[in-house]
């Protein structure tokens, strides 16, 4: 697929998403309506909606419904939205900018902030709950997005990301914060994708070993390009990781290495889709994150 073409699939996904959002994001009660603007300014600050992306291309791959789709496509971007605000608080990774903006306790405050994500977490299954068609697809969409949001995925994996900090960097630990703290929403959000369009057994096998060989791919180029890229490019401030001791790719393996590593699982990755992909859509997303190690 075509650069261009890899560009229009991701704006459609992306206006598609943002409209929905905007649509079906819980209303609040106007005594609190300050909760509302906070969890909007972080929801609707931009990027590029890779996660509901992702589920809309798997579910369109396999003849999913929009009706089905999409609420999910929704949940999962708030949940990425809610982890976000709270990595970037003062206690966490104590960060001031987050995609070129301000981040969202700077804007609100560390209480508001931290409310402003506690809601968006509980958005995303009210608006699973809610506005899903077909409701006997729920109960399991709820179940994928609440055990990789957990303990077993990325709140686990931003315990072991806190617990690592200032330790001997060891690459085995550092594939297991990010299997967890990163890899988890890639692969949940493939899953949700198949799981709302009634993928069988072997699809839903593939695609997720897809989404965990992209998700890791992706997390050690965000390692990267903490390294090698600067603050405007990032949207967020760089060099962040070294200066606080973190656990990563390059620390543990060097730069060099981790871009091989990165090349190769997106290779395997691809090797997956056949027969699962009939537009090339997750093939030319899977290359948009090779694109970003050259």
């Amino acid at each position: 697929m075509s650069g261009d073409h890899l560009k229009r699939l991701l704006e459609r996904h992306k206006a598609t998403v943002e409209a929905a959002m905007a649509r079906i994001l819980p209303p609040c009660p106007d005594s609190v309506s300050v909760i509302d603007e906070a969890m909007r300014y972080s929801l609707f600050a931009g990027g590029k909606r890779l996660r509901p992306g992702l589920l809309l291309a798997v579910g369109e791959a396999l003849g999913g419904e929009l009706d089905n789709l999409l609420p999910a496509a929704c949940a999962i971007e708030m949940i990425h939205s809610y982890s976000l605000i709270h990595d970037d608080l003062p206690c966490m990774d104590d960060d001031d900018l987050r995609r070129g903006i301000p981040t969202c306790h700077v804007k609100f405050g560390e209480g508001m902030a931290t409310l402003a994500g506690d809601a968006l977490s509980n958005a995303a299954f009210q608006v699973i709950a809610q506005e899903t068609r077909d409701q006997d697809l729920v109960a399991p969409l709820v179940l994928e997005l609440s055990t990789a949001a957990g303990t077993g995925g990325m709140i686990g994996g931003q315990v072991l990301d806190i617990l690592s900090e200032g330790a001997a960097p060891d690459i085995e630990v550092v594939r297991e914060i990010h299997r967890m703290k990163t890899g988890a929403l890639f692969v949940a959000s493939m899953r949700l994708g198949a799981i709302a369009a009634r993928a069988d057994a072997d699809q839903l096998a593939r695609i997720t070993d897809f989404g965990r060989k992209i998700g890791l791919a992706f997390q050690i180029m965000d390692d990267i390009l903490d390294l090698v890229a600067d603050a405007e490019t990032l949207g967020k401030t760089a060099g962040k990781d070294a200066e606080q001791g973190k656990m990563t790719y390059p620390a543990a393996i060097g730069i060099e290495a981790s871009r091989r590593e990165a090349r190769g699982l997106i290779e395997e990755a691809r090797l997956l889709l056949d027969g699962l992909d009939p537009q090339g859509d997750l093939d030319a997303l899977a290359g948009f994150i090779y694109a970003r190690l050259n």
